[in-house]
């Protein structure tokens, strides 16, 4: 996948191009079956699939107070895109100069002008150009004046309710990482490196790996069942994230306690894949008690793991597929 952050960057590729214009914060299902309709529109037509996104999200220049966390961090949603078989990425910086750009203007110089747009697919409720002027009957009318063809996507729907960020969002703050999986298509993942803590967890018997993270968008704090991969193994695991009111004055963190293993973890790359949340976080009023209440996690969270296929995207040119590990 060619990636373009700059207008200057963009040549049109032969053949032209079949576009969608998005966010696409999460990547959840219905993100991917747009860009599964745009790859297959490309195919048929010898072009180029190409995804249009926007860094930082528009709300963030426009209306910072509401702007929502972000699901994935931007190399996340790089990497989930690439996972979709689109050809070309292109990630323009959302400026005060973009924001007023008009509708009938974006799609002169960059849709029509520098991608050579043959075919544009977008969702039902997507708009886009100053003050959201390019819905779906503008899109419509300048499709007819370009000579380039409009897909509108019909509401995708998991059961009753529709494919949102918004969806995902108030499932993870709700803790609910197992029921976010129908959304996203996928488990909620998150990627960190490991750093140096107080050694509490090892003094306590269960060594634990400390994580920080640029991840935005943390589900509710609690005690989770997660399966981590740390470099080409996947390992099963507990992790607390939060606080830990046993400790007076310690910080929330990210703590993660590997089943069976025994290593080195320190400046570790680890990707976390949630699997099922456990418990709240809570007040031990001894040491012991809160051995006895990890040791109960652990036992809870072994036979949940050995049952459960973690599924995930593969990270190569497979046009969407999910894979299990």
């Amino acid at each position: 996948m060619k990636i373009v952050r700059h207008l200057s960057q963009l040549t049109t590729p032969p053949g032209g191009t079949v576009v969608t214009i998005g966010n696409f914060d999460g990547v959840h299902l219905g993100h991917r079956e747009i860009f599964r309709r745009v790859v297959t529109g490309a195919r048929e037509r010898q072009a180029a699939a190409a995804v249009i996104t926007f860094e930082p999200h528009p709300l963030r220049l426009l209306a910072p107070e509401k702007a929502p966390p972000r699901i994935n961090t931007p190399k996340e949603k790089v990497r989930l895109i690439r996972a979709s078989c689109i050809d070309l990425l292109v990630i323009l910086p959302f400026t005060r100069k973009l924001a007023v750009l008009s509708a009938a203007d974006f799609i002169n110089d960059i849709l029509v002008s520098r991608l050579g747009v043959r075919h544009l697919v977008i969702g039902y409720d997507y708009a886009f150009g100053r003050n959201r002027e390019g819905d779906a009957a503008f899109l419509a009318a300048a499709a007819k004046r370009h000579g380039f063809t409009l897909e509108v996507l019909a509401p995708l729907r998991a059961g009753s309710e529709v494919y949102s960020s918004t969806r995902i969002r108030q499932t993870l703050q709700q803790g609910d990482v197992s029921g976010v999986v129908g959304v996203l298509g996928r488990h909620f993942t998150l990627d960190g490196r490991v750093v140096g803590g107080a050694g509490r967890g090892r003094r306590l018997g269960f060594p634990t790996a400390n994580l920080v993270t640029e991840k935005e968008l943390l589900p509710r704090e609690g005690v989770y069942a997660v399966r981590v991969r740390h470099g080409r193994r996947m390992y099963d695991a507990v992790v607390n994230l939060g606080r830990r009111p046993t400790f007076a004055g310690a910080e929330p963190t990210l703590e993660i306690h590997l089943l069976d293993f025994a290593g080195d973890l320190y400046g570790a790359h680890l990707r976390l894949y949630f699997v099922e949340r456990l418990r709240d976080v809570q007040f031990f009023p001894s040491v012991e008690a809160l051995q006895v209440a990890v040791k109960a996690d652990i036992e809870r969270a072994r036979p949940l793991l050995a049952t459960t296929r973690v599924l995930v995207y593969k990270e190569t040119f497979d046009c969407g597929m999910a894979r299990t590990c």
